[in-house]
């Protein structure tokens, strides 16, 4: 059952000054770092606390405990990563659709090519098989991403049914997140790199275009 609302249950944040709010932040980029090199065991609040320059305690004040740390981190991941499908969709609202999922392709693309936020995102992969938060957090991810691609190629191939288009907007959210898994910027060489990227905006256009 997809979880509609992710927000941490543990974590209810009294603290909304705007000095709390940037050490909130400080202290969710600085999880971000480690939890990408070194995965959810290589996470722990104590050396977190020292990449930050605080005490145990005041990061603890924040996020009174690792797993309350880990769904901020999430949330805050992924709200950042829709805010810039977002983006695309309100600046390119009056551009063909074509041109806005070619824009949002090389978003996904320039994401993939982030050596942080492409750690992140395997290690969320990763968790997400043992923990329920991000699981869900995860799930609820991916239906956005197909949504979102389905409203743009909704249409462009007359005759092909909302259905048919919704299967096909899977199919690209798939190859997309399929990069990701194969952490391909660690083992392959960058001419194969553009390569495959070449192949994958293809790959969608043709999903996007052709009957």
């Amino acid at each position: 059952m997809l979880i509609t609302d992710p927000t941490p249950l543990k974590n209810k944040a009294s603290v909304t000054t705007e000095k709390g709010s940037e050490r909130m932040q400080e202290i969710l980029q600085a999880a971000r770092l480690i939890f990408a090199s070194e995965g959810y065991a290589g996470l722990s609040m104590r050396k977190l606390a020292a990449q930050v320059g605080m005490s145990l305690s005041n990061v603890q004040h924040y996020y009174q405990s690792k797993d309350v740390l880990i769904e901020a981190m999430l949330l805050y991941t992924m709200n950042t990563f829709q805010a810039k499908i977002d983006n695309i969709a309100k600046t390119m609202e009056q551009s063909p659709r074509i041109e806005q999922l070619n824009s949002t392709i090389e978003m996904f693309l320039d994401e993939l090519s982030d050596p942080v936020t492409h750690g992140v995102f395997f290690e969320i992969w990763a968790l997400a098989g043992r923990n329920a938060f991000a699981s869900a957090l995860m799930d609820k991810m991916l239906v956005r991403e197909r949504k979102s691609i389905y409203k743009l190629i909704q249409g462009l191939v007359p005759g092909i049914s909302d259905e048919q288009a919704m299967l096909r907007a899977i199919l690209i959210v798939a190859q997309v997140e399929g990069l990701m898994l194969f952490r391909l910027h660690k083992h392959v060489q960058r001419a194969e790199v553009v390569a495959i990227h070449a192949a994958l905006r293809q790959a969608v256009l043709n999903l996007a275009t052709v009957p």
